[in-house]
């Protein structure tokens, strides 16, 4: 049930950012203020990754857990009703800091409860996420048409409500030694330094996409469904091939591994910046998904591996929250690099920043055994 739950959550952050056009023409919002409420989310859950996923660690998961149900939950209900402009942002807060609550417990449950299959449960976290981020739009659309707005809101709320019986006398093991002072110790750790380098050139990528995607594809002459369908391109490999390649990474040099998958996702960066045809431009897209799909659980194992017990919910919310940030940093710029300097500048520019990244984290891993079946203190 924690992937059902996982795949419920990427459906309502997906089918709110479906709708938000809707939103806007319903309750005439302003552009800015629409931005707002995509953005409130992001910085919800940031400062919930952040601040509170070290408690998982000494024993409170399952509260957090619990938490983060029931504020999704309220989030969900207030936008059936929501009708001003504060409602709208402070619900999406609420669902975006539940989801940031369940998270890292899920995750600290996932290493822990069978940690010789952590790699592959990891991987079909991913692939559920996945699943939830194709569903959001489709069902976010479907309900629309059939129930008005706030028929979506509903249908997410339901199935919280479904799965909170399932999920909610599940036990997260804390640490038996809590690492003190998590996040700052983490973040003195080569081996964690490590993998906030690869995650922040993973998640450059990621924003880079968000922001600049359709655009790309548009100005090449594409249309809105030939866009469709290179996302669906992108997001169904991820799907097949995450749960395998999570076992790939636990039983591999997950460092060794991750760089080669993230230098071949840099190669196909910069070919899209100078391949015009939109056919031939897949050809490097779908290598791309294969490799993201690779990345995606080896990275969050190798955060297991650099955090240790003490501290593997708080090393999982550490990486989320960098992502978070990186990605919203990284769809501020693109955007603006790619007015000023076309596709050329913001492939390649992006694709320097996430081989230098590579290169760090190379440096700073050395020294740390990124090898083995299982996670250990």
């Amino acid at each position: 049930m924690l992937y059902a739950l996982v795949m419920v959550l990427m459906v309502a952050y997906a089918a709110i950012f479906t709708l938000l056009a809707e939103i806007r023409g319903a309750f005439g919002f302003s552009d800015a203020t629409m931005g707002v409420i995509a953005a409130c989310a992001f910085a919800a859950g940031f400062v919930a990754q952040l601040g509170l996923s070290r408690l998982a660690d000494r024993g409170m998961g399952a509260g957090l857990l619990r938490a983060g149900l029931l504020l999704s939950l309220m989030g969900a209900c207030w936008m059936v009703t929501a009708a001003e402009l504060w409602e709208w942002i402070a619900s999406r807060t609420l669902l975006g800091f539940g989801a940031g609550c369940v998270r890292p417990g899920v995750r600290r449950y996932v290493l822990v409860c069978d940690p010789s299959q952590a790699g592959r449960r990891l991987g079909m976290l991913a692939a559920w996420e996945m699943v939830g981020f194709l569903v959001g739009p489709l069902m976010a659309s479907g309900l629309f048409i059939v129930g008005g707005l706030r028929a979506p809101f509903i249908a997410v709320a339901a199935c919280v409500v479904v799965l909170i019986p399932f999920v909610w006398r599940l036990e997260i093991p804390g640490a038996e030694s809590p690492t003190e002072r998590a996040i700052r110790t983490l973040l003195k750790h080569p081996a964690m330094q490590s993998c906030l380098a690869l995650g922040i050139a993973f998640y450059a990528a990621v924003g880079v996409f968000e922001a600049v995607w359709a655009m790309f594809f548009a100005d090449l002459g594409a249309s809105q469904l030939f866009i469709g369908i290179t996302m669906s391109v992108f997001t169904l490999p991820m799907i097949f091939i995450a749960p395998w390649a999570g076992g790939l990474a636990q039983r591999r040099h997950v460092l060794r591994l991750m760089t080669l998958t993230l230098t071949a996702a840099v190669v196909c960066m910069l070919m899209y910046g100078v391949i015009t045809s939109l056919w031939w431009l897949c050809v490097p897209l779908l290598v791309h998904s294969i490799v993201d799909a690779i990345t995606m659980p080896a990275i969050q194992l190798a955060v297991g591996y650099a955090s240790g017990q003490g501290a593997l919910a708080a090393g999982q919310g550490l990486f989320s929250a960098t992502g978070l940030a990186v990605a919203a940093v990284a769809s501020l710029g693109a955007g603006a690099l790619y007015e000023s300097w076309g596709a050329l500048g913001v492939w390649w520019v992006s694709s320097g920043i996430m081989l230098a990244c590579i290169v760090l984290a190379r440096l700073l891993g050395r020294g740390h055994d990124w090898f083995g079946g299982g996670i250990s203190d």
